[in-house]
């Protein structure tokens, strides 16, 4: 996260834990093992940044169920389904191909940065060779996605569901799939069914006294 400050998303999570009567532990990827040690028992879910996601798979019991921030603010802002969907194009993607990493907020890119380096560099990986990254950010949008062989999208956390839904119609509109940040990388990583599967589950369970290590 960035320095003396929380994400939104992660924010976000913690808020609607505490409305839905949950308890939330809160650390870092480090501290994880410690943290499931003096835990009485073992927490309903871990919710993870995506890019410590493949770390904290291989701390936690398999039995636990894990996701990330991004994957579900994909169904507290967007189209989950479509962008659930969407994420499937990676497998057809080919070295050279086209793909838009678009940025809802304006930050000033730091390091290691999630959308300009490490969605890059997997992808690079993945197919075994560089692809046209094109990246947007803030209001900017391209007006003609045709072009786009893909849509990575972030968690939209400063964006209004009505905003993102706009651009997800738009890719629609282009047959361009789009997935999010955290959908893509632990697609990439190979762990995309692990973090996918608690939101099919918890939605069917009741969330009053679920322990949640964020």
């Amino acid at each position: 996260a960035p320095k003396g400050r929380l994400k939104m998303l992660q924010v976000h999570c913690m808020r609607e834990i505490l409305d839905a009567g949950g308890m939330a532990m809160i650390t870092k990827e480090t501290e994880l093992p410690m943290v499931l040690e003096r835990l009485n028992g073992q927490p309903d879910i871990i919710v993870t940044d995506s890019q410590v996601f493949n770390k904290c798979v291989s701390i936690a019991p398999s039995n636990v169920r894990m996701t990330t921030f991004s994957i579900l603010m994909a169904r507290f802002k967007g189209d989950f389904g479509e962008l659930a969907e969407g994420t499937q194009a990676i497998g057809s993607l080919k070295a050279g191909d086209k793909v838009l990493i678009a940025e809802a907020c304006t930050h000033h890119p730091i390091g290691d940065d999630i959308g300009r380096v490490q969605i890059p560099r997997l992808l690079a990986e993945y197919v075994s060779g560089p692809l046209d990254i094109e990246v947007t950010a803030g209001r900017d949008f391209p007006d003609d996605l045709s072009r786009y062989k893909l849509i990575i999208h972030c968690g939209a956390c400063v964006f209004n569901r009505k905003e993102m839904l706009w651009r997800i119609e738009q890719a629609e509109a282009a047959h361009v799939p789009i997935t999010n940040y955290g959908m893509a990388i632990t697609y990439l990583q190979g762990d995309f069914d692990r973090a996918m599967e608690p939101l099919f589950v918890l939605s069917k369970q009741n969330p009053e006294n679920i322990k949640i290590a964020v």
